[in-house]
């Protein structure tokens, strides 16, 4: 914002006061009088008069601009989001696969992929979910080929 020449004299007055009470050089003092008679902002005038004590002087409102990108984005109420119900049976399926010989590992599978996909197309929760029924369903998937792997090579053997 442009100063006026009630704001030039403020500040000068300000730095007269300075000067007065020992706060300021002669020199110091001269070259900021100069530079306050020739100042055409605001933001220049409180840059001369920022170190001192300015007393019952009023503040040039400045207040910079700042273009909307950089601003904080305003606080909305979140949406409700839902976990996604694939993800929870992915789980399900998962935890249980031990207590049923595996029989529910290629449905863990299944349901993994099918809730990150939803995931990934409609924002809701549960991707953790969906992950932890995934490896749960590959690790009874791949313990059932290790039993039957095993069961063949001890049956050639024999």
């Amino acid at each position: 914002m442009r100063a006026s020449h009630a704001d030039r004299e403020r500040a000068v007055d300000v730095l007269k006061a300075g000067f007065a009470e020992g706060r300021l050089g002669q020199t110091e003092y001269e070259q900021r009088i100069t530079r306050a008679y020739q100042a055409q902002t605001h933001s220049e005038l409180q840059m001369l008069v920022a170190d001192l004590p300015q007393g019952p002087v009023p503040q040039a409102q400045f207040q910079p601009r700042v273009p909307a990108t950089f601003m904080p984005m305003p606080m909305q109420m979140p949406m409700p989001v839902h976990t996604n119900s694939s993800a929870t049976g992915a789980l399900v399926c998962g935890i249980m696969a031990p207590m049923t010989w595996g029989l529910t590992a290629i449905p863990a599978v299944i349901l993994g992929h099918k809730a990150r996909a939803e995931i990934r197309r409609t924002g809701e929760r549960g991707d953790g979910q969906a992950i932890a029924g995934l490896v749960l369903g590959w690790l009874g998937i791949g313990a059932w080929a290790l039993f039957f792997l095993v069961f063949v090579l001890l049956a050639a053997v024999n």
